[in-house]
């Protein structure tokens, strides 16, 4: 079975910044230990600050979807819950 590469993205509100910086760096570091993860890496964008984006690979797509059902997930969603501006994008990829 092939691995699993997923993108997610999130914009917070203003004045949310550090809140979320905190809370998605505390889940990026919990995500390591989740079974089939590879990589989980948090990055903030330069040109639009307090817009997150995580890339990840993961051993399967049965992995990703354990991942999203973890406690760290929904700690992370607990956090978030009105400081995100707009949606939260997850992007689960494949090769072309």
């Amino acid at each position: 079975m092939p691995q699993l590469r997923v993108v997610a993205q999130l914009s917070t509100q203003p004045g949310s910044e550090e809140m979320m910086r905190g809370a998605l760096a505390k889940l990026a570091a919990a995500t390591q230990s989740h079974r089939g993860c590879i990589e989980f890496k948090l990055y903030e964008s330069v040109s639009a600050p307090g817009t997150f984006v995580t890339v990840e690979t993961w051993e399967s797509r049965e992995d990703h979807e354990s991942h999203m059902q973890t406690e760290d997930i929904a700690a992370a969603l607990a956090a978030a819950e009105g400081h995100v501006d707009g949606d939260i994008a997850i992007h689960p990829l494949r090769p072309v």
